[in-house]
């Protein structure tokens, strides 16, 4: 049985102990946090050891900024590395198991004009290596992973596949780095998702849950039952994190999403 978790902004409640009340209450194994730029993450520290001595688990991270390490801007890449590291270290610190980020978000489309980025394949591919190199290292050393989540074409025109994850994390030869795989993102890209799943076993650390249409699972059409089965059969034992919009009343929706994983297989 895969254990669930969901981000803390679909939880109500005003304090992590609140939401970890509601979320153990609805089936909920954990909460993944959320983390800003401006070293916002590190300034939640007091709040997260105390909700750790709560009993509050918390074992993954996402990011929520406004840049990544990919970023076409020196400037705005360097400030994301400070950022992920910093956050690498507060996850490390609270006994967590890592935290996941895409290589970009929103910065450029291949599929939205003007079509060509202002970096060549070969540029993208060489800050990518060494922006994960210098974030694995880092994760290395606190004891924790970094996970790589591929987003769809229209939101990265970098990494968008799991394969492509894979190469990447390949090259770096760090095993603190991992492909965090996202149901969404998956829909659109992989031909067949379950089957990307089991070529990419080795690499895959992390996973988060929302159907093909971007709201919480089940209020879509995304083949559960066969994209569960693949993490079964690759010995998959991490959180499925609700990454997700909700349609309906949120309450009820953020209440149905861990028997439903528990009924399609999880």
């Amino acid at each position: 049985m895969l254990k669930t978790a969901a981000q803390e902004q679909l939880l109500p409640g005003k304090s992590l102990q609140e939401k970890w009340e509601f979320a153990q209450n609805a089936g909920y194994d954990a909460i993944e946090l959320r983390a800003k730029g401006d070293f916002h993450f590190a300034s939640r520290l007091p709040e997260l050891k105390q909700a750790l001595k709560d009993g509050v688990v918390m074992p993954t991270v996402c990011v929520e900024m406004l840049h990544f390490f990919g970023a076409f801007d020196d400037e705005l890449r360097r400030d994301a590395l400070a950022q992920m590291k910093s956050q690498l270290t507060v996850i490390a610190e609270i006994g967590g198991l890592g935290a996941q980020t895409p290589a970009s978000y929103g910065m450029f489309s291949r599929r939205l004009p003007p079509f060509e980025p202002p970096r060549t394949e070969e540029q993208d591919r060489e800050v990518l290596l060494s922006g994960l190199a210098e974030l694995g290292e880092h994760a290395r050393k606190e004891g924790v992973t970094l996970f790589l989540e591929p987003l769809n074409r229209y939101e990265d025109h970098m990494v968008n596949r799991l394969e492509q994850a894979a190469d990447l994390i390949r090259e770096t030869g760090l095993d603190s780095i991992k492909i965090g795989i996202d149901s969404y993102h998956m829909n659109i890209e992989e031909s067949d998702p379950a089957a990307s799943i089991l070529a990419n076993a080795d690499y895959i650390g992390h996973a988060q849950v929302s159907d093909s249409n971007r709201f919480q699972p089940g209020a879509g059409h995304l083949d559960w039952p066969a994209w569960l089965g693949a993490l079964h059969t690759i010995g998959y034992d991490g959180y499925l994190a609700a990454e997700c919009r909700l349609t309906g009343d949120p309450v009820d929706a953020v209440r149905s999403i861990p028997a439903f994983l528990q009924r399609s297989g999880a």
